[in-house]
């Protein structure tokens, strides 16, 4: 007796193509750790193709040039502290609880190992390759300043602060956050702050910052 064997045929149909925004987020992560293993210089597309696991034809199609990829990954960096501290997540918040918030989102970008390495490797090749540091202070520095200044426009215009100049406030801000332990860990002084400390940070920074230190007169 002969058996009747169901078989299926599977399609002949052409592979799943991967969407390019996928395959360009798989190059960018592949340039940071190339970048960060190799430095500037050092790193080349071709490397960086055979990272992400694209032909370098593809590659070039997404990124057509080094320069390009570093304001990518600088650029993707930025971005996901940008979404941090928008309106609708500072605004609804008490002003203390939202310094405290912008502060923590700052020290935790600008703290981490990567970032700092990202930064010697900038201050280290920028001799020979101009355009990274005006890359890194357009994307990093520019649009952090921008959006910072922006939120303590916003405060302003809302009653909740006065300030003679946000732009010169931010800077003092910034600093404040960061400088110190930027430096000594860039410096390799330190190892780069943990996320208690940056948290601890930024609730003292932003104390000082809304309430100053001057000593209050008595009143009375």
């Amino acid at each position: 007796m002969r058996q009747n064997v169901h078989v299926v045929r599977r399609s002949r149909g052409r592979p799943q193509v991967r969407p390019d925004e996928e395959t360009r987020q798989l190059v960018i992560e592949a340039a940071r750790q190339e970048f960060l293993a190799n430095g500037y210089a050092g790193a080349s597309m071709v490397a960086v193709a055979q990272r992400a696991g694209v032909s370098t034809k593809t590659m070039y199609r997404l990124i057509p040039t080094k320069a390009d990829l570093f304001r990518s990954v600088v650029s993707d960096r930025i971005s996901r502290f940008m979404l941090d501290i928008d309106a609708a997540a500072l605004d609804p918040l008490p002003v203390e609880d939202a310094f405290e918030r912008l502060l923590a989102a700052y020290g935790t970008l600008t703290l981490n190992g990567e970032t700092i390495a990202i930064y010697r490797l900038v201050l280290g090749e920028s001799d020979r390759f101009p355009e990274i540091a005006a890359t890194f202070y357009e994307v990093a520095i520019g649009r952090t300043t921008e959006a910072m200044t922006s939120w303590l426009k916003r405060l302003c215009d809302r009653g909740l602060i006065a300030l003679e100049d946000a732009s010169t406030a931010t800077g003092m801000l910034r600093g404040m956050m960061i400088m110190e332990p930027q430096r000594a860990a860039m410096l390799g002084e330190r190892a780069a702050p943990d996320a208690a400390e940056i948290a601890s940070r930024a609730k003292c920074c932003a104390r000082l910052f809304l309430d100053g230190c001057r000593r209050q007169k008595p009143t009375g």
